[in-house]
């Protein structure tokens, strides 16, 4: 699995890095197959509150899997981005 991370207009510390790591290599429990994550942070500045962003672009055999979600926190946002590809797994595994 390869892993680019890419952060727009501010460096991520190595904690959030980790953190999104740890939180999608337990989506290849779910598909073995994944060969790639592309991650790109940004910071939204129209929104106030919830203004960070995460986006991933995950490459698995024959298709391209994406979610973006925007929340509080980085932290959140992975969460939400993990559920999203979790779903998104599950129905590529049902159309193979």
């Amino acid at each position: 699995m390869n892993m680019k991370m890419q952060s727009v207009g501010f460096k991520a510390d190595s904690k959030l890095e980790a953190f999104i790591n740890q939180k999608l290599k337990k989506l290849e429990k779910l598909e073995n197959s994944i060969t790639t994550y592309d991650v790109i942070l940004n910071v939204d500045k129209a929104s106030n509150k919830e203004n960070k962003v995460v986006e991933v672009k995950m490459q698995v055999p024959g298709s391209e899997l994406f979610a973006k979600k925007q929340s509080k926190t980085f932290e959140e946002a992975t969460d939400l981005v993990a559920d999203a590809l979790r779903s998104q797994i599950l129905k590529y595994k049902e159309k193979r």
